[in-house]
């Protein structure tokens, strides 16, 4: 069964806590947190802090996408948050040692990659990461189209043998879902698609139900 994992992106930040909310009664795997800081991509979002009172009103797993130049300077503000996973970006550097902080920190640990990164670049982490994140629009605002080609990337990463989770974020909607679990797509991050269902319950239903 994949995974929903609602990205609070998408979310009324004036109403936050009744977004997670109703995601969460609609029966959502993980929340998805976006930290942004208007260096590695061209928006700012989200702190510690987020994760913290997302921890306190909610049950299910907080999942952490670190979008920042030096994700190490706020990591163990996240872990001690109560981050369930966090994701760093290949093409930030000191990847290894970043993931070995994440377990130790309690927290399951993964990689992304942006659109243009090969998923050779995945290779070198297949023993340290928990979860590879395959981004399938630019990072760093929401709304976005789906780009088709990561689909081709998400299938090589599953090919080499990996058998950790693979999540995709950026343009997933119910209608394109399937052709990601197809090609071996374990978690899927919905943000806009989602939050505008006007019977989330439903729609997550019928994602869950997709092989």
């Amino acid at each position: 069964m994949v995974k929903i994992a609602p990205s609070i992106l998408a979310a009324d930040p004036l109403n936050l806590e009744r977004d997670v909310r109703r995601a969460v009664d609609a029966g959502c795997d993980w929340i998805h947190v976006d930290v942004m800081d208007a260096h590695f991509v061209p928006n700012l979002a989200y702190s510690p802090d987020t994760v913290r009172r997302l921890k306190e009103i909610c049950a299910v797993p907080i999942d952490v996408h670190l979008m920042m130049e030096n994700p190490g300077t706020l990591l163990d503000a996240f872990l001690e948050a109560g981050a369930s996973n966090v994701t760093i970006h290949t093409e930030t550097g000191n990847v290894r040692s970043l993931l070995r902080r994440i377990h130790q920190g309690g927290a399951t640990a993964g990689v992304a990659l942006k659109p243009g990164t090969s998923a050779d670049d995945a290779k070198l982490y297949l023993e340290d990461a928990d979860l590879i994140l395959a981004m399938t629009v630019e990072p760093g605002f929401g709304g976005q189209k789906l780009d088709e080609r990561v689909v081709r990337k998400i299938r090589e990463i599953r090919d080499i043998g990996y058998d950790g989770e693979i999540e995709a974020d950026g343009g997933i909607r119910e209608d394109n879902l399937q052709m990601l679990t197809e090609n071996g797509l374990t978690v899927a991050v919905m943000g806009t698609a989602l939050f505008r269902e006007e019977d989330m319950k439903a729609a997550i239903s019928r994602m869950h139900q997709m092989k």
